[in-house]
């Protein structure tokens, strides 16, 4: 069974941390130059540290046998600013001797203010909320530490990663000299943040089929159609880009938030395809073309610019869309949409993405986001101490449980079967516990903080603040979808990442306007082969050469 939401009498809005996803370095392609990253002796050969404590280890306390500061990067969420009340920062120090000191970021615009602090060097030492892809940028200008040259001295991210079938993984982040520069953030379960959400009490209503396959979709959606007439039962909300993202895979594909930089790796072949150009993205074009010919798709949430809120869970609360992309979160704005506009009796479910003709494909197994060190830190005498330091904060189970719930025995219990209580007198309004208590774990006190917690989770702490029916989506992922494998390793060096950007760029500008032309029928698909030729005539074969010879090369260099 899928998740469910129902509307009992009286619910209160449940409020969850923001989804708002962004695809961040959508077409970013590996990168380092050959001097990147201070401290190395050689490349790809581990650091040598003097060590304060020299017998850390795995699922122990790291404490500095001395005070000593950490410099962090800290973006300030609008609903969440640091207040001086914040006890997290406290216990941090109080365990481990170590005082992080903060340079603060607005979340308007981190990526922006992030980078600019880096480039002129005058960024702190740790560099949090680093997606994959984000670091290749400083890599390639050693401005960042290559951290898998660090790893002998983070017990804690080598036994998770071992213990959680990650460590091949770790391959595809390496650069074009071998090395890694970020930390990621550990996942012991991953499925699709964003996927199909729909209005399960009217699906039944009309006799529909569970949406196992985007066939059933359709089918559901035209059922949905002769009932509502002045509906437009399907909608995104994110210009399209979350669902052609969670779509792609059933069709063998890559697109949307998933598009990158566009190469699919061909395991028959062994080289790299434009995505752009394949039979399976013309096959995904084709069945939403056809979804928007018939009125079974909103296209308006195709093509609104939107942050995913706004007009789709106003059309969601009006009845008129029945059927939208989103995450837990959006389930539950959802879900308060309706209770205000007094729909009731309503069910919302979270359904495993579609499957297609490739089969039950979801998108791979990913890390979260992580953190990087600055290269000015290779010189610090505190090196070791700071990379020990960020293990345990980043990978040791009790710190990751008081990252998210706060002081065990102050802020909540936990019984002998690990089950999680919040203390009665404490809130955690990002979840709709115990709200109207006093002091907030999250806004008071600073644990749930986005930018710490969240990082890296076993499964058993992502479901101790989650709903019980996202666990349920997560069982029936798990059970009934297989995650594509990744793509081999392609990084290219800083020259080829230069001519792979002055030619990726208008190709991927290309595709992004053709997609949504060929979906709502401003281009008809009879121009299939005048939009491939436009392709081409832009680079692109020169462009699937660069990626391919990249792939050859690091397969050759790194076996």
């Amino acid at each position: 069974m899928v998740p469910v939401i129902s509307a009992p009498p009286g619910r209160r809005p449940l409020l969850v941390r923001g989804c708002a996803v962004a695809a961040v370095s959508a077409l970013a392609l590996a990168a380092c130059s050959d001097g990147g990253g201070g401290g190395s002796s050689a490349a790809g050969e581990p650091v040598d540290l003097t060590c304060a404590v020299d017998d850390y280890a795995a699922d122990e306390q790291f404490t500095s046998p001395e005070p000593m500061e950490v410099s962090m990067l800290w973006t300030d969420w609008p609903e969440a600013p640091v207040k001086d009340t914040w006890q997290l920062f406290d216990e941090i120090e109080e365990r481990t001797n170590v005082r992080i000191t903060t340079t603060h970021i607005p979340f308007s615009d981190a990526l922006e203010k992030r980078s600019l602090l880096i480039s002129a060097g005058d960024a702190p030492t740790v560099i949090p909320l680093v997606y994959t892809g984000d670091e290749r940028q400083y890599a390639a200008s050693g401005a960042v530490l290559p951290m898998s040259e660090y790893v002998d001295y983070m017990p804690n991210f080598q036994k998770y990663s071992e213990e959680w079938d990650l460590t091949g993984m770790l391959d595809n982040l390496r650069q074009d000299d071998g090395r890694y520069y970020m930390a990621p953030g550990l996942q012991e379960v991953s499925v699709p943040t964003f996927t199909l959400i729909i209005r399960k009490d009217v699906f039944d209503e009309v006799g529909a089929p569970a949406p196992e396959t985007w066939e059933d979709l359709r089918t559901g959606l035209e059922l949905v159609k002769e009932k509502y007439p002045d509906s437009l039962p399907l909608a995104d909300g994110f210009e399209g880009a979350a669902m052609l993202n969670y779509a792609a895979h059933a069709f063998g594909t890559v697109a949307g938030w998933g598009f990158g930089n566009g190469m699919f790796y061909d395991e028959a072949s062994g080289e790299f395809d434009y995505a752009g150009t394949s039979d399976g993205y013309r096959d995904m074009l084709e069945y939403f073309h056809g979804l928007a010919e018939d009125g079974l798709l909103d296209t308006e949430s195709f093509v609104a610019p939107n942050d995913g809120t706004g007009t789709v869970i106003e059309k969601v609360a009006a009845e008129q869309v029945f059927a939208a992309s989103g995450a837990s979160g959006t389930v539950q704005e959802f879900a308060t949409a309706l209770d205000a506009a007094g729909v009731t009796d309503y069910e919302l479910l979270q359904v495993a993405p579609p499957t297609g003709d490739s089969g039950d494909t979801v998108e791979p197994r990913n890390f979260w986001n992580g953190f990087m060190i600055t290269s000015q830190a290779a010189d610090d005498p505190d090196l070791c101490s700071t990379v020990q330091f960020l293990d345990w904060l980043y990978y040791n189970p009790d710190a990751r449980e008081m990252l998210q719930w706060g002081v065990e025995g102050e802020t909540y219990t936990k019984d002998a079967d690990g089950t999680i209580t919040l203390d009665p007198d404490h809130s955690y309004e990002a979840y709709n516990l115990n709200v109207g208590s006093t002091t907030d774990i999250k806004k008071d006190l600073g644990f749930g903080s986005d930018v710490l917690a969240g990082s890296s989770e076993s499964r058993a702490l992502k479901e101790s603040y989650n709903q019980p029916e996202f666990v349920e989506y997560v069982d029936t992922v798990l059970e009934t979808r297989t995650p594509r494998a990744p793509f081999p390793p392609a990084p290219l060096d800083e020259l080829e990442l230069e001519q792979a950007s002055l030619l990726g760029t208008p190709l991927k500008d290309t595709v992004d306007t053709a997609t949504l032309q060929f979906i709502l029928g401003d281009r008809d698909l009879g121009e299939w082969d005048a939009y491939v030729s436009q392709l081409e005539s832009q680079g692109l074969p020169g462009y699937v050469d660069l990626v391919n010879g990249a792939r050859e090369r690091f397969a050759a260099d790194n076996g």
